[in-house]
């Protein structure tokens, strides 16, 4: 399959998957969506039709069965969060619903009882085909493409509950997108910025300001790991872990997470 940035989309007759075209850091008004018939985990085939993005809704790119993710899997976050080092406390395996799965610009909706809610801005990874003890080498032949985690997390349930299902699972704690990034090689997973951005009042802040560099475990390593517990299928989302720099947010506020060479998922956040 060629390279091409894939996404799902609301447009004024439905929703489809869609070849995003246009440059790269290109602001909506002049990118294309172009429909494809079926799913991106076939060779994708034009409709024909086509809207500039403007003019559609960008929706999560994958519909996954299961999002599973990888927590402390940077250093410096297992230090801020945990207040233990990483030699002491290693990387954990944990699962988000699909129920949790949102699109670009639909809120983060945050209950009553859940008191300190933080992002995560997190790389991630879109499965292409059933997948079952993926060899560290050979990560590339079940991966479909990069995408955007917002991993979103309730801290103070996470350490009430002392396991991670509520915390990390509830409805709008999982925004993906803004879309697939298929050209495995535009990144360089040994050093790959990942940026966060709150908006808080009004005032804009960089409050994640990292790189893939931290990683304990790479990308080979995180799913070959994965997928000897679990059978992976089309669509399903691995998440990569979070770098510091995580921060509270409230109803009101706004995220913004950033990764050059795949793109910036924003979200709004509101009360449940």
């Amino acid at each position: 399959m060629a390279v091409m940035r894939l996404g799902r989309i609301a447009h004024p007759d439905g929703i489809c998957f869609a070849v995003i075209d246009g440059p790269d850091e290109a602001p909506a008004e002049q990118l294309v969506a172009k429909e494809i018939a079926g799913t991106p985990f076939t060779s994708p085939e034009p409709t024909g039709r086509e809207w500039k993005l403007s003019d559609v809704r960008l929706l999560a790119p994958t519909l996954p069965t299961k999002v599973v993710a990888l927590g402390r899997n940077y250093a410096d976050h297992v230090a801020e969060v945990f207040k233990q080092s990483a030699d002491s406390l290693p990387p954990t395996i944990f699962i988000k619903p699909s129920t949790a799965v949102i699109g670009p610009g639909a809120p983060i909706k945050i209950p009553e009882f859940a008191t300190k809610v933080e992002f995560e801005g997190e790389l991630a990874v879109v499965i292409s085909k059933p997948s079952k003890n993926i060899k560290a080498e050979n990560w590339k032949d079940h991966v479909l493409g990069y995408t955007i985690c917002n991993d979103v997390s309730s801290r103070d349930l996470q350490f009430q509950d002392g396991q991670w299902a509520r915390a990390k699972g509830m409805d709008t704690f999982c925004p993906l997108g803004p879309w697939i990034e298929t050209d495995l090689d535009k990144l360089n997973l040994d050093d790959q910025k990942i940026n966060a951005f709150l908006t808080h009042d009004g005032h804009r802040e960089q409050k994640q300001d990292s790189n893939t560099d931290q990683m304990i475990v790479k990308m080979g390593g995180i799913l070959e790991e994965i997928s000897a517990s679990f059978t992976l299928l089309p669509g399903d989302v691995i998440t990569t872990g979070s770098p510091a720099g995580t921060a509270p947010m409230v109803p009101g506020d706004s995220i913004e997470i950033d990764i050059p060479g795949v793109g910036s998922l924003i979200n709004p956040i509101a009360r449940a």
